[in-house]
C-alpha cells in the first residue's frame, strides 16, 4: 500500500510510530494529485512547494519528539471558501479574481496549529450555491457529477488526492458529495465549529466540517475543529472533547434506539439506494440496536423553509457585487441571487417561524430515539448535465431539489448529521446512509457510524486512471 492510500488514522499511527515520514506521505499525495487531477479537477490551486516545506518542518518536529496532534504531518485540502492568510479564496468565481486573504480562518488556524499540511484549495459550486460543482468530476465515474457544493473536497479524499478535507454545508453540501463519492462527511451541530474567515452562503444555515475516508478519521478532525470562537455569534461554548469512538467501541450497540422513518426519507428514493440503506440499518440491528419506526414532522414545510431562509440571506451577502459586477456570476447562481431580491420580507419571517416550530418538533422526535438512519441522497450521481430525475411513478424532480431534499432538515434544525458509505449501485456508484442525532450528539453519531464500518471490509479508493 502506498502512503496516499492510507486513511488519516492509519497515517497518523504510522507517523507517531516513526514508520512513515510526513515528507513521504505528502510527496505520495502530491504525486497522486498530479496523476488524477487531469481527470477529476478537484483543486482550484495546489500549493505543492508550501506543502513540501510544511512536511519537512513536521518531519523535523516529529523526529524531535514534538508531535502536536494526530493531524501532525497529515495532508489536507480546504474548500475554497476557507481563508488561509496570503492565499486566494476564489469561491470558484470570477467575482473573487485577485482576492487574497489577510488572515487565517478559525478552522485553518486550528488545523495549522495541529500540524496539518495544506495541499491546496478545492473547488466548490460557485459561492457554494449549488449541488453539482460543475468544474469537478465524480471520483468513481468522471462522466457523473461530483455533487456539491463541496465537490472538490469529497473527490480529492475519494481519489487519495488528500488524506482529509474540509467542506461547508448549508443544505447538504458536505454530505451530498460525500455520499456521491463514497466517503464520510460530517455536518456538526450548528455552532459547534466556528465560521470566522469562511465565505458565507446563508449564515443561519452554514456549517463547516470534515470529509474523510473513515468515521474515526472524521472524529479526529472534529476534535481539532470544535470549540468556541466569540467572533462567531452562533458559536457554542463547549469543553474540549475527544470524539474518537475508541478501540472496540463499535462492537456493541445494545440499548441504542435507531429511528427508521416511515415517511419522507424513503419517499421517491431509488430502489438500489433504499436497498443498500435498509441493509445497513439491518446491520445496526445485528449489532444490538433497537429499530424504532418514527414519523418525521412538518415534512410539507421543509423545502419552503430551507429556500425561504437561504435565498434572501445569500442575496443579502452578495448585495454589493450583485449590483456592481452581476455579469461575473455564473448564470445559475446569478438567477438565484436575483430571485432573492424579489422575496418579500414576510416570507423570510414565515420561514424563521417555521424553523422554530421544526426545531421543537425534532427535539421531541429525538427524545424517542438516539439516532435516525436514512438515505443521505435519494439517488446516486447523475450524469454531468442531467438536470432532472424522473421517478417510477412519473414524478419529475430537478436533480438539485432531489439531492437537497433529504439533507436540508439537519440544516434547518441544526442537528448533527453524518453520511457513511454503505455500498454501490449496479453502475458502481456509491450509496450513502445518513445518521442524524441530537444537538451536540456527535459522539453518538460517530459511535454508530464507526460500529457500522467495523462490519465492512476496508474501503478502497476510487479507481481513477
Amino acid at each position: 500500500m502506498q502512503p496516499f492510500e492510507l486513511p488519516l488514522t492509519a497515517a497518523a499511527d504510522a507517523i507517531r510510530a516513526r514508520q512513515l515520514s510526513p515528507v513521504e506521505l505528502v510527496d505520495s499525495v502530491l504525486d497522486r494529485i498530479e496523476k488524477v487531477e487531469p481527470h477529476l479537477q478537484a483543486y482550484v490551486a495546489v500549493t505543492a512547494e508550501q506543502a513540501r516545506r510544511e512536511a519537512r518542518e513536521a518531519a523535523d518536529e516529529v523526529a524531535g519528539g514534538r508531535l502536536r496532534s494526530p493531524l501532525h504531518g497529515i495532508p489536507m485540502g480546504l474548500k475554497d471558501l476557507i481563508n488561509v492568510a496570503g492565499a486566494a479564496t476564489s469561491a470558484s468565481s470570477r467575482v473573487r479574481t485577485g482576492h487574497r486573504a489577510e488572515a487565517d480562518s478559525t478552522v485553518a488556524a486550528r488545523l495549522s496549529a495541529a500540524g496539518a499540511v495544506l495541499l491546496g484549495k478545492t473547488h466548490t459550486h460557485e459561492f457554494a450555491y449549488g449541488l453539482t460543482t460543475p468544474q469537478t468530476n465524480n471520483a468513481w465515474n468522471p462522466d457523473r457529477i461530483a455533487g456539491g457544493s463541496s465537490g472538490g473536497s469529497a473527490v480529492a479524499v475519494a481519489a487519495g488526492a488528500a488524506t482529509f478535507s474540509l467542506g461547508t454545508d448549508t443544505g447538504g453540501s458536505i454530505r451530498v458529495p460525500a455520499a456521491l463519492n463514497g466517503v464520510v462527511g460530517l455536518k456538526p451541530t450548528y455552532g459547534l465549529v466556528p465560521r470566522p474567515g469562511i465565505t458565507s452562503l446563508s449564515w443561519s444555515l452554514d456549517h463547516v466540517g470534515p470529509i474523510t475516508r473513515t468515521v474515526e478519521d472524521a472524529a479526529l478532525v472534529l476534535s481539532v475543529l470544535a470549540g468556541h470562537d466569540p467572533r462567531d455569534p452562533a458559536s457554542l461554548v463547549v469543553p474540549p472533547t475527544d470524539y474518537r469512538p475508541g478501540a472496540g467501541a463499535g462492537a456493541d450497540l445494545a440499548g441504542l434506539r435507531v429511528g427508521v422513518p416511515r415517511n419522507y426519507y424513503f419517499d421517491h428514493v431509488d430502489a438500489e439506494v433504499e436497498a443498500a440503506v435498509r441493509h445497513a440499518i439491518d446491520q445496526l440491528q445485528a449489532l444490538g440496536a433497537q429499530l424504532v419506526d418514527v414519523e418525521i414532522p412538518m415534512t410539507r414545510y421543509i423545502k419552503a423553509t430551507q429556500w425561504g431562509l437561504m435565498v434572501p440571506e445569500a442575496t443579502a451577502y452578495h448585495e454589493q457585487t450583485l449590483r456592481t459586477v452581476p455579469e461575473l456570476y455564473q448564470a445559475d447562481v446569478r438567477i438565484l441571487l436575483e430571485a432573492g431580491q424579489l422575496m418579500p420580507a414576510g416570507d423570510y419571517l414565515h420561514a424563521q417561524r417555521s424553523r422554530t416550530l421544526m426545531r421543537q418538533a425534532w427535539a421531541g422526535l429525538l427524545d424517542e430515539v438516539d439516532v435516525i438512519a436514512a438515505p443521505t441522497v435519494p439517488a446516486t450521481a447523475v450524469a454531468a448535465g442531467e438536470e432532472v430525475i424522473t421517478w417510477p411513478d412519473g414524478t419529475v424532480e430537478s436533480a438539485s431539489d432531489a439531492y437537497v431534499r433529504l439533507s436540508a432538515p439537519a440544516n434547518i434544525t441544526g442537528v448533527p448529521s453524518l453520511s457513511v458509505p454503505v455500498g454501490f449501485d449496479a453502475a458502481g456508484l456509491p450509496v450513502g446512509m445518513q445518521l442524524l442525532g441530537r444537538p451536540l450528539g456527535e459522539s453518538t453519531l460517530l459511535r454508530v457510524g464507526h460500529a457500522y464500518e467495523q462490519t465492512q471490509s476496508a474501503r478502497e479508493l476510487a479507481p481513477v486512471a
